[in-house]
């Protein structure tokens, strides 16, 4: 009955776990993660922009409506020739106490270089967003590829220890069988199972560690940590392994990075342009409509029986505006854009530089690790024979236990390096694509 229980528990726990290949890793990353969805919210973010920018050349329409109260009303000094008393000053207040305007008021400018440059610039903005979402892309595939062969390299260094306690298990059966028999020692038994038990504690380590390495990928992909995972065995199954590009520089400027910088650039000559248009005049028609009320009350509800008396007035201009003089303002402005443009281009020329050293090193490093791979592969089978050979020793008192710990020692390191060669590869791996702005092949294969 507890053994069918567990077994239904066991079945329960691999029903819930979830097979994750490196492709599922990255497309559960590109749809949940934050930092892929707050590109996409900088994209509309850019056609907000843009639809700013626009009004700016659009007919501005608002209504205004003031009511002022004056309790002492301004007088002015008339001569009094004009009431036909000569010789005198006669003090005249103008206006009423109760004021009431209600207009509407047109404005739409027809030249403006700071709003046609504006316009120009903020199509470049949307376009820049839209680049930093492929790039904020390709760094998100860039961190989930390189955690997710952390991952299985923790699982394949648990599942190599497995394989080492089995051979441990065996050895001290071995020993223990010889023992009882009067052809061994009771301190070879005993060293074997201290050698035993030290294998279990470390394994017992390795498994946090594979945990740890789990949830830092849950994390970066945005997986809930209660969801269990498992990798398909063939992950570190190495790739083609491919030979230097000469037309490399050639297609260096397709990379995301640099199509980010140079649009970063084409930005602040925009900016620059800006800053040169508050050289040049603007125009601007503007139209007004609106009534007025004057009187001894408040105009709003009373008309000309309260003596309050309404009328409406109309005005049309055209208002220019030249720029003469700002204390080079301007001047201080175009002088800072273009040391930010010189800057961005000292940034480009390094980031080129920089692309090119890592296309190399990547290429050196995939050499590199397919050769230690090879070598360790047979290591490890030379390892194993040797491990075998002894353990056969052994039982004909040609060897002794030092001989069989040290073996298994040999065959524990050999597995754990072609290991550690293999994880070496699949990140020169992903160093290489990204040279290469291939990073997203990665989403298609595994």
């Amino acid at each position: 009955m507890l053994g069918a229980l567990l077994m239904g528990m066991f079945l329960g726990y691999a029903q819930d776990a979830r097979l994750l290949t490196l492709s599922d890793a990255i497309t559960y990353a590109l749809q949940s993660k934050s930092d892929a969805t707050k590109a996409v919210l900088d994209i509309r973010k850019g056609d907000a922009k843009i639809a700013e920018v626009k009004a700016s050349a659009f007919p501005e329409l608002k209504i205004v409506s003031n009511t002022s109260y004056s309790p002492l009303l301004q007088k002015t000094v008339l001569p009094g020739e004009i009431f036909g008393l000569p010789g005198q000053s006669i003090e005249v207040a103008f206006g009423q106490k109760w004021t009431s305007t209600a207009s509407a008021q047109l404005t739409q400018v027809l030249f403006n270089q700071s709003v046609f440059t504006g316009l120009k610039a903020a199509k470049s903005t949307k376009e820049f967003y839209i680049l930093n979402k492929q790039l904020t892309d390709e760094q998100i595939i860039d961190k989930v590829a390189t955690t997710y062969y952390q991952v299985y390299k923790s699982e394949q260094m648990l599942s190599n220890l497995d394989s080492n306690l089995d051979i441990t298990q065996k050895t001290v059966t071995i020993i223990k069988g010889l023992y009882d028999a009067g052809l061994a020692k009771k301190i070879d038994y005993d060293r074997s199972v201290v050698a035993l038990n030290n294998l279990k504690a470390n394994k017992q380590q390795l498994v946090n560690s594979r945990q740890i390495s789990e949830n830092t990928l849950k994390y970066i992909i945005g997986m809930p940590m209660d969801q269990e995972i498992v990798l398909p065995e063939d992950t570190f199954e190495p790739r083609i392994l491919p030979e230097y590009d000469s037309n490399y520089h050639n297609t260096l400027d397709n990379r995301t990075e640099l199509k980010v910088l140079n649009k970063q650039l084409e930005l602040l000559n925009w900016q620059k342009k800006a800053s040169i248009a508050e050289y040049y005049p603007s125009v601007t028609l503007t139209a007004n409509y609106g009534w007025l009320g004057q009187g001894e009350k408040i105009p709003w509800w009373h008309g000309k029986n309260d003596n309050v008396y309404w009328s409406d007035m109309s005005t049309i201009g055209l208002n220019i505006n030249i720029p003469v003089f700002n204390g080079f303002s301007t001047r201080s402005k175009i002088q800072q854009n273009q040391i930010d443009i010189e800057k961005a281009q000292a940034d480009l020329e390094d980031s080129k530089l920089a692309l090119d050293m890592a296309y190399k090193n990547s290429v050196s490093q995939l050499k590199n690790s397919q050769l230690a791979i090879d070598n360790q592969q047979d290591n490890v089978k030379l390892a194993q024979e040797v491990m075998e050979n002894t353990q056969n020793n052994y039982k004909f008192g040609l060897a002794t236990l030092n001989d069989i710990l040290d073996a298994e020692r040999d065959l524990s390191d050999a597995k754990n390096n072609l290991t550690t060669s293999r994880l070496d590869y699949k990140l020169a791996e992903i160093e290489y694509l990204k040279s290469q702005g291939k990073l997203k092949t990665l989403n298609g294969n595994n």
